[in-house]
């Protein structure tokens, strides 16, 4: 189940620029038995690494509760070949990523016991790049 949008208005992109910046705005919800992936630093994630942690954290709590991705994967990063001379048009899509900024949620987590819900998301932190906090919402 790879992440990436079923249309673009354009095949490829520029390459994506992330200003760096901090949101103070914090994610509040009402439901009980709910955590949170937050990123402390602004960045990209790569698509593998999104199923990544959401495999890691699906297999931890037994696939009970439920799981939300918050970021959607919409630029497209292209590369060409190393061996590939200048010139002859932008290099086709290699990978999907989403910009992340500080201060926002990654993943969200319901319906499960504080006991099971910060093991599966400290797992599940462990395969993204940014540096996160766990927080009980």
């Amino acid at each position: 189940m790879l992440l990436q949008p079923k249309k673009t208005k354009y095949k490829k992109y520029f390459k994506p620029r992330l200003l760096p910046r901090v949101t103070t705005k914090a994610q509040k919800l009402n439901e009980q038995n709910c955590f949170a992936i937050i990123s402390l630093e602004s960045g990209y994630i790569n698509v593998r690494q999104l199923e990544a942690a959401r495999q890691n954290i699906r297999r931890k709590i037994k696939r009970e509760g439920k799981l939300e991705i918050v970021p959607l994967a919409d630029k497209a990063i292209s590369n060409k070949p190393t061996s590939a001379r200048m010139g002859k048009g932008k290099g086709k899509v290699n990978h999907w990523v989403a910009p992340i900024s500080a201060g926002k949620p990654i993943l969200l987590l319901y319906g499960i016991d504080k006991e099971y819900g910060f093991p599966a998301l400290k797992a599940g932190a462990n395969k993204l790049p940014l540096k996160i906090k766990i927080q009980d919402l």
